[in-house]
């Protein structure tokens, strides 16, 4: 059993390979036998916990201040020194399991996740994932530094968001031009960083044997259970049946609004009341209101959520030099998640904490699992996590003292209309990505990305008018920061949220029983396969037509209902 792994964060934070390498030596030399493999796989798993939480903790910091140069120079020494070495490390326990042939208890999944990752393991990449890592930095960076002059006041583009949510249309439309041209003046820059990490990427795939980089994207997230020709399959369903349904709810935004066309600054105002809904100034205020949300769901989902307030694992505040977005990560060692956010007053922004409060749970459930590589949910389920919350948690607005009965059903017409405007949007987003890696020059080139992000966006968003905004619309793909930094990671929303859906209509017939299933299969961890840990949280993991059209109808019905209550 390894001995004197570091007890205490300041401890962990102190680590330096030539601490860690002992641990690996120390594995890499043990015998393996029936006896001790499953003490074996538990002492590799203790140890990559701790490595991980680094990791997870360094980078942390450099998100919650871009500007903070102690944090970035200690990622990047962790980059440079350690994560070179500890993959290797990695990898070489990885090949030393599978040569055994042994197969420890409750690990037949995880086993089949090591091998497709020790058949792409290149050591030559390692060093190139790292550089890849400091390119993510730099977009953060650049990103993160953007502000714009309003009113006399310099503010982050997503303190800008609350303007967008304003009745008056030339003070929307003001605000959302100086967002536009900010974000513009950034394009050779995040360019440039899109050229190298094009580069990096094509040299990654080649060196594990990979036709292109999709291939190796595939393989590197373990997806086992669909293909490439299964997510086109999935993106003409959203077309057949979603396109249309989208259009329907810009073309009552437009109604609503006496507008006409919907421009890009009408998209986010509330059309069914006179002001927007503010449910909260303070961070105190949002995490009192959340907590009572998510006790009506669980009372112990809400006893979770207190631990997090409690031990301080909530950056939820929107300030200059923060990295933009919204994440939940998980410190390992701790068994605690940590949620990340720019808030700023909004009601998105509560929908983004209910959804990152799901990915939490995940974090709580999965705590009783020992082995951290049975741990490795697949996203397009650790997405259901989030977005199941989001529709479980909307009932329970009123309760949480930060909304007016009115507001509650405002929002949750909000929430429904954007879960139908979001699946055409995620089209494009996925769409682009299989043009730019089965067109890999041409793709390295920022503006043949921006013509072929047009057409598609043109094709999938239909109803939004961005005419006179061409140069704008065409840069639109680099502030989506899924495709520069996590390629191929965006599908797993849009197939996650019909897993939801799924889960939500159970709900309207079975509260409870949803609630429970839901629990359960978060708490499945990774020791089954993807399709039935949908089937655990009462769902079908589908890409065809006739299932996306029952979410969609069902969404389409509660839509027209909660109108008629207003």
């Amino acid at each position: 059993m390894l001995t004197n792994l570091p007890a205490t964060t300041e401890a962990l934070f102190d680590w330096t390979w030539a601490g860690i390498e002992p641990y690996y030596e120390e594995l890499k030399s043990r015998s393996l036998t029936p006896a001790n493999v499953d003490e074996w796989v538990k002492d590799w798993s203790d140890l990559g916990r701790h490595v991980y939480d680094l990791y997870t903790r360094l980078q942390v910091a450099t998100t919650v201040n871009t500007a903070d140069e102690e944090a970035e120079k200690r990622f990047t020494n962790f980059l440079d020194t350690i994560y070179p070495n500890s993959e290797a490390a990695e990898n070489a326990l990885k090949q030393k399991l599978l040569d055994s042939g042994l197969e420890p208890e409750n690990f037949t999944v995880a086993l089949r996740n090591l091998r497709a990752e020790a058949d792409l393991f290149r050591d030559e990449n390692v060093p190139l994932m790292a550089e890849e890592q400091k390119l993510n930095l730099e977009y953060d960076k650049i990103m993160g530094a953007q502000t714009v002059m309003w009113e006399g006041e310099e503010k982050t583009i997503s303190q800008m968001y609350p303007v967008l949510l304003e009745k008056d249309r030339p003070r929307r439309e003001k605000a959302f031009r100086l967002i536009l041209e900010r974000r513009f003046e950034d394009r050779d820059k995040i360019g440039e960083v899109w050229s190298k990490l094009m580069g990096l990427r094509q040299r990654v795939a080649a060196n594990a044997g990979k036709p292109d980089y999709r291939a190796f994207c595939w393989q590197q997230k373990l997806r086992f259970d669909y293909t490439p020709d299964d997510a086109k399959q999935f993106l003409r369903a959203i077309e057949e049946v979603v396109v249309p349904a989208a259009a329907r709810v810009r073309e009552r935004r437009r109604q609503r609004l006496g507008i006409d066309s919907v421009r890009p600054w009408d998209t986010e105002v509330d059309t069914l009341g006179d002001e927007p809904i503010r449910p909260f100034k303070t961070m105190d205020e949002l995490n009192r209101g959340t907590r009572a949300i998510f006790d009506r769901v669980d009372p112990d989902l809400g006893r979770n959520y207190q631990v997090m307030i409690e031990e301080r694992l909530l950056d939820l505040d929107n300030r200059k030099n923060k990295a933009p977005g919204g994440y939940c990560t998980a410190f390992e060692v701790t068994h605690r998640p940590f949620i990340f956010m720019n808030s700023v007053g909004t009601h998105d922004d509560v929908q983004t904490l209910l959804h990152e409060g799901g990915h939490s749970f995940h974090v709580f459930e999965t705590a009783r699992i020992k082995l951290r590589q049975n741990i490795n949910v697949p996203m397009e389920f650790a997405e259901v996590a989030s977005m199941a919350m989001e529709l479980l948690a909307s009932p329970y607005l009123l309760d949480s003292g930060m909304y007016t009965e009115a507001e509650a059903a405002r929002a949750q017409i909000q929430h429904l209309e954007s879960n139908l405007v979001f699946w055409p949007y995620m089209a494009v987003v996925d769409a682009f990505q299989h043009w730019i890696y089965e067109n890999h020059e041409a793709a390295t080139d920022p503006v043949r990305c921006g013509e072929k992000w047009s057409e598609l966006y043109d094709r999938y968003m239909a109803g939004l008018d961005w005419s006179g905004l061409e140069q704008f619309k065409a840069m639109h793909w680099m502030r989506q920061l899924h495709i520069i930094q996590v390629p191929f990671y965006y599908i797993e929303y849009g197939l996650a949220q019909l897993g939801a859906a799924q889960v939500w209509a159970n709900s309207l017939s079975d509260y409870a029983g949803a609630v429970k299933a839901y629990r359960r299969a978060l708490s499945l961890g990774g020791t089954v396969t993807l399709p039935e840990l949908f089937s655990a949280a009462g769902a079908k993991f589908a890409f065809d037509a006739p299932t996306l059209k029952r979410s969609v109808d069902l969404m389409e019905q509660k839509v027209e209902e909660l109108e008629a209550k207003l």
